[in-house]
């Protein structure tokens, strides 16, 4: 089995490797750093497993996710993420992903996670189940976001400035302005305090 690791910090990247060569049938762990970098050796290579961070300079993990679904749709994919499974979880697996889980895992939760993965079920926490569960119904405004959007959302809500989004996103300040408006207009607020307190309200940031 070949995996393929996409995360920006090199000592992430390094601990995985380790982990994963450990399991049983992993022959070889490559790695990049960055989403675009992921798409042209998936598109060259064979691989059976990713495992993609979302928080990538340029292209966020969410876009590359989508893409690597576009060239490859049967190619399993674990989100491994610092975000919160309440942020980030339910819109990975809706856009392709396999699994979610956060970088405070266990390392023995990384391979039960890529092990009932591999065997074609997805990989869920108990937490995250409950969630499903409770998220038939109608859904949050939050959730009427395209992934775009929800990124600058949550940088938003955190405090980040115009220029501070474009920056981390390689976009112009004036599309980063775009997707404010758009964002204003699709939940119905009119100011970055509102967005504060309406993630904190639903636990999207810490």
């Amino acid at each position: 089995m070949k995996i393929i690791v996409a995360d920006d910090h090199a000592v992430v990247r390094k601990g995985l490797k380790q982990i994963l060569l450990e399991i049983s049938g992993v022959k070889a762990v490559e790695e990049v750093d960055n989403g675009p970098a992921l798409i042209e050796r998936i598109t060259k290579e064979n691989f059976d497993f990713v495992i993609l961070d979302i928080s990538m300079p340029g292209q966020s993990g969410l876009l590359t996710l989508k893409e690597i679904k576009d060239r490859k749709p049967k190619l399993p994919v674990l989100i491994l993420s610092i975000h919160p499974e309440e942020q980030y979880a339910l819109r990975s697996l809706r856009d392709g992903a396999s699994g979610y889980l956060t970088k405070d895992s266990a390392p023995e939760e990384l391979v039960r996670a890529i092990q009932k993965i591999l065997s074609g079920h997805k990989y869920i926490t108990q937490t995250l189940a409950d969630k499903l569960v409770n998220n038939f119904g109608d859904k949050l405004p939050h959730e009427l976001l395209s992934d775009r959007e929800y990124e600058v959302f949550s940088m938003i809500a955190v405090g980040k400035t115009m220029t501070g989004i474009a920056d981390e996103l390689s976009l112009s300040v004036k599309t980063v302005s775009t997707y404010r408006s758009r964002i204003y207009d699709k939940m119905d607020m009119k100011s970055r305090t509102e967005i504060t307190l309406y993630a904190i309200h639903n636990e999207l940031i810490k």
